[in-house]
Parts: C-alpha cells; structure tokens; sequence
C-alpha cells in the first residue's frame, strides 16, 4: 500500500514538474508565433528574434551588459531578444508582450547601473535598441534627429563629422546609450554651460502601450516633459529624441592636478568646496579621490584629483584659476589644449585612439572596472574637515582597493533652470554631487558581498553630511538600495520612497502622467513610475 502511495506521489510530482514546464514554454511559444502573425513582413521580424536556442543568443545578450555582476549564472535571462530594425517590430513586440503576459525591457546602451534594462524576475523580453541607432545632423538649424539606440560616441562622432565648433550637452562615456541617457535627465561635461541632456531636447519619436507612435506634437506637452528624466523603462519606449546643438570652441582646455594628503589635499577640498559652484559656467571641475601607496614609506594615503574641462584656451583659464583658486597652483604644465571631441577621447582616457572608437559600442572603457556598485548623493553644505577624515578612512579599508569617490560641481546654468522644467529636480542651492563607485575583478566577484557592504557602510556614514528629507539621489545612477517597487503590483507608497530621492517634487506629477499613458502598469521594473490605482 505504501509502495503504491509512493508511486502515486512520485506520479504526482512528475505531472507537476511537465505541467509547470509547459506552462513555462508556452507564453514563449505563443509569443514568437504572434509576433510572426503580428507582424506586416515575417520574414524581416524572424532576422531580429533571438531565442535561447539560437547560437547567437549569448553574443547579442551579452554584447551590452556593461556591469557583469548581472551577467552570472543565476541572473535570470530574457526568454527573447528583439533587435527591432523599424517601427512595426516594435508595435508588435508591445502587443504581443502585452497578450501573453511578458515584460519588457528596454535596452539601449546597457549602462543601468542594476541592469534593470535586461534583467527581471518575471517572465521578460528584451527590446535592444542596437539596429535603432541613425544620427541625422542638421548644422545650418543647429538639430540632429538621434534614434535612442545610438551611443554618445556615434553623436558625438557625427556632429563631429559636419563641425568642430557644435556639439550636444551629453556624458562622458562614449558607449552610453542615448535613450537611457537622456530618459534619466542625462547629465554631462556642459550640463554647467547647457544644462542636462533633456534640457535640450526639442521633440521625440515615442511608441505607447497601444502601439502608437507620437511626436511631442501629439504626445503633447505632460508626456514630453515626463519622458525628458522621469526614468526609463516607465512611459513606453523613445525611438528617437531631436536634440539642440550647443555652441563649443575650437579649442578647450583640459586639466589635472593631483595632491595626496601629504601634499595638502584635505584643505584644497574644503577650499574647493567653497568656490567650485561659483567657477564660470564654462568649467566644469570635479575632484576624485581614491586610495595609493604613500611613496613615503608605502602605507596607503589618499590622492585628490582636481580636474576641469574650460571651454576656451590655457591663456583664458589661467587668470581664472589663478584669481578664484590660487591654492591648487594651477601651471600651463598642469593644461592641454585640445578639440572638444579631442577632449571626449581625453576623459574616456582614449587619447591615443582614432576618433573612430567613439563608433565602438561594445568597447568596454578602462575606467573602473568590470563589476561594480555605484550611490549618489546632493551636497547642500561644505562637509567639514572631521567628516572628510572619516570619508578619507574608509576609502583606506581593504574593500575600497579599487573605490573611487568623485565630488561633481554644480552652479552654473543649473541654477538658473527650475526644478520643475524637466522631471530632474537636482538644480539651485547643491554644490555638488557624489558619485561613489567600489569595484572589484572577476577573481574576487565570490566576495563581491563585501564590497557592496563597503559602500552602504560608507553612505550611511554620509548621511549627516549631504541632503535630506529627501536624500537626494540621480536617477541615472540607479541604486535599489533607495528603494523599489513590488515586483507584483506596484503601490504609490511604496515607490514614493526611492521616487522622492530621485525626483522630488516632480515624483507627484509623474505619477499623473503614468496614469493618463499606461493606466495598467505594463510598463514597469523595480524603479519605474507607478499609476494610480
């Protein structure tokens, strides 16, 4: 009788285990057979479907995943990869996503510092915008029409291309993506002259929930706000943003000086902190601190890099620095004069490159490192001397080898835009931000725990010094410490506590929009814009 029960349950199990596996299969199944259907050439939409059993599947996956914490064995993988090359992909894609109860995520460059734009924990399909990616530049009316799939490399390369003395109020980091760069307010080496990336951004080409395709025109003007730094992956999906090109020189001037705490270094930051919002709008200086080796007697010290991009020559800079900041001592040695794209090699440290890697997408730039955790905060008031000890000694512990620390300037134009103008609120009254970034190698990812312990040990420990009710964070450097939303369903509660530290005020209104646009929520992930319920 118990052999027979036995048999029984073990019978039981296997049904179970084949019926869960079928259930499993067949959303998948039901989804490429409708997208084929959905589709007005199958022929064209098979060339940009990856599925886990095509050989290039892991290539195409794998081509953009800038943070390989996410790329393990244990990350959960889209079930497909779409690479839409035209607008019915995408149409169809959202539809049948919608249909057979798929996510989506959308991927344009792959910098998502949690790799929320390829990585779910529900049934997902990925949208990876590489086939998406045309730079149109238009230099007589001073536009450009890029789809989102481009990286700044490719914009920056094209405007290039047809001016020396154009240019558009991007990042650093050449392989960012455009789409995610600007959905976040899109933050960068003009933002003090120009402001961020969606400041500048004068109309977009848009697909909604219902496959509609919407220019700012007909999206109208709640919707082009919210999507010009409410955060991707919330609204629907951005085919292409049409940018204002900024004026640049035909020579900037680039700079670096670097003092350890030997040399002075803690005083030249709190002198920094003072006068770095107030430099010309045409500067944008920064200060990255990391541990080193003292040459002294080989224990570890701290080096202070104080670094600028101006937009003009050594001649112009010099008397600047040199009434505004005397105590770093800036030298013509310490300068180099340069083209702005010149300049754009120099801070990828590419120098010796062709212009040409600019086009590289899948170039994985030297700085940092591989795998990594990044935090951000809003500095209001200058940190005092105690409590840049007490940062300057945890950038010492073991787990901080290869941290660094960077604090950016603001001022400028950033305080003359209103908090409301787009859903970036992060404008008058900081004096900078923080950007922390421990990483570690391959080898050491087993312990990779310790590392993304260090650095909430250290963002608890800046609590008292940096902005508050609400900490402040930038959306773009995505952190779910902060906060995220149920992967179920999402409540305004909830995610009102992460979307206040990003947006502020401004929270409230994109939530009225996500409402209007995408009342069911398909559009989501862990940080993305509730509706109402």
């Amino acid at each position: 009788m118990k052999s027979l029960q036995l048999s029984m349950l073990l019978l039981s199990l296997v049904l179970a285990a084949l019926l869960s596996f079928s259930m499993g299969a067949l959303p998948h199944e039901d989804f490429l057979q409708c997208l084929s259907l959905r589709s007005n050439d199958s022929s064209t939409i098979s060339s940009v479907i990856y599925t886990r059993n095509n050989p290039s599947y892991s290539t195409v996956l794998e081509s953009t995943i800038r943070n390989l914490r996410f790329n393990s064995t244990n990350t959960p993988k889209p079930l497909v990869i779409v690479t839409p090359s035209r607008t019915s992909h995408f149409q169809a894609t959202i539809y049948c996503s919608r249909k057979h109860g798929l996510q989506i995520r959308t991927r344009s460059g792959g910098h998502d510092y949690e790799g929320l734009s390829y990585v779910a924990k529900v049934p997902f399909v990925v949208v990876d915008l590489v086939n998406f990616r045309s730079v149109d530049v238009d230099v007589e009316n001073r536009v450009a029409w890029v789809q989102a799939g481009a990286i700044l490399g490719e914009v920056y390369y094209r405007i290039a291309e047809k001016s020396r003395t154009l240019s558009f109020a991007a990042g650093v980091f050449h392989s960012i993506g455009v789409g995610g760069f600007i959905s976040g307010g899109g933050f960068g080496l003009l933002f003090r002259k120009y402001g961020t990336g969606g400041d500048n951004v004068i109309d977009a080409q848009f697909i909604d929930v219902n496959g509609r395709i919407l220019d700012r025109k007909s999206m109208g003007e709640d919707l082009f706000w919210a999507i010009r730094g409410g955060g991707g992956g919330s609204f629907g999906i951005v085919l292409a943003w049409k940018l204002k090109l900024v004026p640049v020189p035909a020579t900037v001037t680039v700079f670096s000086v670097s003092r350890t705490l030997e040399q002075n270094a803690t005083q030249l930051i709190l002198r920094w902190q003072e006068i770095a919002h107030q430099l010309p709008d045409e500067m944008n200086p920064d200060v990255s601190m990391f541990s080193v080796n003292s040459t002294q007697d080989g224990r570890k010290t701290i080096l202070a890099s104080f670094s600028s991009l101006f937009l003009g020559t050594i001649d112009e800079l010099l008397p600047i620095m040199q009434q505004r900041f005397p105590e770093l001592g800036l030298s013509r040695q310490d300068c180099s004069e340069m083209s702005w794209i010149g300049s754009i090699l120099y801070f990828n440290q590419l120098q010796n490159q062709p212009l040409e890697i600019l086009l590289n997408r899948t170039f994985r730039n030297p700085v940092g490192g591989q795998y990594y955790k990044i935090k951000s905060d809003y500095v209001k008031e200058p940190i005092s001397e105690t409590a840049l000890n007490g940062l300057f000694s945890r950038l010492s512990d073991e787990e901080a080898s290869s941290a660094i620390i960077i604090f950016m300037a603001y001022g400028g134009i950033m305080d003359r835009i209103p908090e409301d103008a787009t859903p970036f609120p992060h404008r008058a009254g900081n004096l900078y931000k923080i950007y922390y970034n421990v990483n570690w190698q391959e080898q050491d990812n087993v312990n990779s725990q310790k590392y993304i312990d260090w650095s909430r040990r250290v963002y608890n420990y800046m609590t008292p010094f940096v902005s508050k009710s609400p900490r402040e964070a930038y959306a773009n450097y995505r952190d779910l410490d902060i906060g995220s939303n149920n992967v179920g369903i999402t409540s305004y509660t909830e995610a009102s506590v992460w979307g206040r530290k990003y947006f502020k005020n401004n929270f409230d209104r994109l939530v009225q929009v996500k409402t209007k646009i995408d009342p069911e929520n398909f559009f989501k992930h862990e940080q993305s814009i509730p509706p109402l319920h």
